[in-house]
């Protein structure tokens, strides 16, 4: 079976034979910060996508239709308004906080692909506690929140960033102890080591009934930390507006739709 190991050990030693090593390792992490980012970009895309159409179908509508055959160009020319739109000044935001907030929330987002191996070869960092770094990196992203709604100076998105913030540190308790069940039965907290040892039989098939709890409360809390309904109370339309991104417009909207 073909690895993705054979291509980056090429381009490595490609650019060692024409480069010296620090601007060689310098080049490769240009371009795996570029692929991330595209990387990044596209499965958003794909995915919005894929959510209006399964919430269509649940709600007996048809989704995004009209932009390309199904829609499927919809999310594009989303990203292409978003990328377009004017950054509205608000008057008495604290200016440095309320910009920093949103690069948080994409940032702690970003960094967990980091470490997740697609392939063999296909994974920027293998961590010997792969598992420990993902929950670390991606709380962050509630400092971000709460930062936004503070920043904003607006009761309102206070609220959303509050209500936000007690829900995603009360569920990543829940994606913890579920991740844990997999290191229990892995033995390591390796993620590559991980999905190595379930190159025969998925963990949930080889764990049992304690694999089958685990995921689905992994299931469940992944859920709710994307504030997807039932579980959207930091972002109730009828009650916050979008709770602690009322403030934001334009590519700073966009990073934290981009990070859900």
């Amino acid at each position: 079976m073909f690895h993705f190991d054979v291509v980056t050990r090429w381009i490595d030693e490609f650019l060692r034979t024409y480069l010296l090593d620090g601007w060689a390792l310098f080049l490769e992490f240009v371009l795996i910060g570029v692929v991330i980012l595209g990387v990044y970009a596209v499965l958003a895309l794909i995915l919005i996508y894929v959510e209006r159409k399964v919430c269509a179908f649940f709600q007996c509508r048809l989704g995004p239709t009209r932009v390309g055959p199904w829609g499927l160009f919809q999310s594009v020319a989303d990203m292409v308004k978003i990328l377009l739109k004017e950054l509205i000044k608000i008057n008495r935001v604290d200016p440095m906080l309320f910009r920093i907030a949103a690069f948080l929330v994409i940032i702690a987002s970003i960094c967990t692909f980091g470490a997740i191996p697609f392939d063999k070869g296909l994974h920027v960092v293998d961590f010997n506690i792969g598992v420990f770094y993902l929950l670390a990196i991606s709380s962050l992203g509630v400092v971000g929140i709460l930062l936004a709604g503070w920043a904003s100076n607006n009761k309102y998105t206070m609220i959303g960033a509050m209500r936000s913030g007690a829900q995603l540190i009360s569920y990543e308790l829940s994606c913890g102890l579920a991740l844990m069940t997999i290191v229990m039965l892995s033995g390591t907290m390796q993620l590559s080591d991980i999905v190595e040892q379930q190159s025969y039989a998925w963990n949930i098939f080889r764990g049992g009934i304690p694999a089958i709890i685990a995921f689905i409360v992994y299931l469940i809390a992944g859920h709710a930390e994307t504030n997807r309904g039932p579980f959207d109370l930091p972002e109730a339309e009828s009650e916050l507006t979008a709770g602690y991104h009322t403030e934001y417009s334009g590519i700073q909207f966009g990073f934290f739709y981009l990070a859900e």
